[in-house]
């Protein structure tokens, strides 16, 4: 129950900091750092207009962070004026704190778009990092 609550309460922020999203993307991910982290995921992305397309995302980061975690992810996307828009570099810094489960929610911008993702996962990791979620149309295990 606390989760569920947890989890409304920081997709309600979201929302009315930001309005209805253009898109959304259901999906998952996995990660893990020590200094130097790596971030994996995939997903479908829906877009305002009923279409949709499979989206995979990855990327590196640096900072004072160190365990791992794995986590649903619902990511929020607005000013997307198209799905091949999302495909590129988005830059972001994350304070997490997993021990167990957790809810959070971070920010990542290119350009005039922002993406919201918001992760409910499992796992101990800890810390603040600087870095970037690249998105792709294929699955690719080159972090950068």
């Amino acid at each position: 129950g606390k989760g569920a609550r947890g989890l409304a309460d920081v997709l309600n922020r979201v929302l009315d900091e930001n309005g209805p999203p253009d898109a959304y993307i259901k999906g998952e991910e996995g990660g893990g750092a020590v200094g130097v982290g790596l971030r994996y995921g995939h997903g479908t992305l829906y877009y305002k207009d009923g279409t949709s397309t499979k989206v995979y995302w990855r990327g590196p980061s640096l900072g004072f962070d160190l365990g791992g975690s794995a986590a649903k992810t619902f990511v929020l996307v607005y000013n997307l004026e198209s799905i091949d828009a999302v495909f590129q570099r988005f830059g972001g810094v994350e304070g997490s704190l997993y021990y167990v489960g957790g809810v959070g929610v971070t920010y990542n911008r290119a350009d005039d778009i922002v993406l919201a993702p918001v992760r409910f996962g499992v796992g101990w990791r800890q810390g603040l990092n600087v870095g970037y979620l690249h998105f792709s149309p294929e699955r690719s295990w080159i972090p950068f």
